[in-house]
């Protein structure tokens, strides 16, 4: 089939690509580049460098048919948001409406949209949180999530198009962006390669659930063939507090840097883990790289593309 990725040229979309190029579908990207990379690009996929508020998106659906849209696109730093609320929904609020509106006009089947966990659920009243979990996101980046989901929900009643939403924990792996704000395990393996201190936010006792990228492609390739329009948390399971992190990277790189930590961020998570009880009995999908095979992995790949 003909599948539109927004931001296929970032750090989970461009797997996402490679993965569905691989079953044999056709792929398109769209993607600005403003924290993507052509490097990360497939060689087969059909590649704009695009705005998803701009008009010229139609023209790239009725150049290529769309059946399905994979929707990574976003404005995806956290603190950003805080800082420029009205920018961070320009981008997930407006970009993500017109997608859906081309999408519909255009007849597009199904969107699958890649929302947050753990900036969704705010923080939590119970651990793992499930879907039902109250959602009380405390950043505008959590805010636009949630509300471009609640437009999907509106796509669906009003005009019949499908969709899957998949609430990711906290993504890891190789191509993951080093130098932004978000990110913590390519910002450590880069600084730990660099020679530098990272700098440990706090304790480093604040928790979050580290999810491998392959297991998150996974999720996508299924949720081509999920039938019913809904939600679904995608991430370990599991708590893992920064230092752990730390220390199991450093490990991996060989690295004698010591542990420093410095102020905490105001207005951080303290604890952050979601349950895939529901996607596993749904659709078959269970994370299974361990956090130490996954960081091993990362480890290696940052290494060996240390510049």
């Amino acid at each position: 089939m003909n599948i539109l990725v927004t931001g296929g040229a970032g750090f989970i979309g461009s797997h996402v690509v490679d993965a569905y190029i691989g079953e044999g579908h056709s792929v398109v990207v769209i993607d600005d580049l403003s924290t993507g990379s052509k490097s990360n690009l497939h060689p087969r996929a059909h590649f704009y460098q695009a705005d998803i508020r701009g008009g010229e998106v139609d023209r790239i659906f009725e150049r290529h048919t769309i059946e399905v849209v994979n929707h990574h696109a976003a404005q995806m730093d956290v603190r950003r948001s805080v800082a420029d609320p009205i920018f961070d929904a320009s981008v997930n609020v407006l970009g993500g409406l017109n997608i859906f509106e081309i999408a519909r006009k255009r007849g597009v089947r199904k969107i699958i949209f890649a929302s947050t966990g753990g900036a969704v659920y705010g923080e939590q009243e119970y651990f793992p949180a499930d879907e039902d979990h109250p959602v009380r996101p405390l950043s505008p980046y959590g805010i636009t999530k949630l509300a471009t989901e609640k437009f999907l929900f509106f796509y669906k009643q009003v005009y019949g198009l499908d969709y899957v939403v998949l609430r990711y924990a906290n993504i890891y792996g190789p191509r993951q962006n080093p130098h932004g704000e978000a990110g913590v395990v390519a910002i450590f393996a880069n600084k730990l390669l660099k020679g530098e201190e990272p700098i440990i936010n706090g304790d480093g006792m604040q928790t979050r659930d580290y999810t491998y990228v392959g297991d998150v492609v996974q999720a996508n390739l299924l949720a081509l063939r999920q039938s019913r329009s809904d939600i679904f948390n995608i991430g370990s399971g599991l708590e893992t507090n920064v230092n752990e992190v730390f220390q199991r990277l450093r490990a991996h790189l060989n690295s004698a840097c010591p542990e420093r930590h410095g102020p905490p961020k105001q207005g951080e998570q303290r604890r952050s883990v979601i349950s895939y009880v529901k996607v596993q009995k749904e659709m078959g999908w269970a994370p299974s790289v361990s956090l130490q095979e996954g960081l091993r992995l990362t480890a290696e790949y940052f290494r060996k593309n240390f510049r």
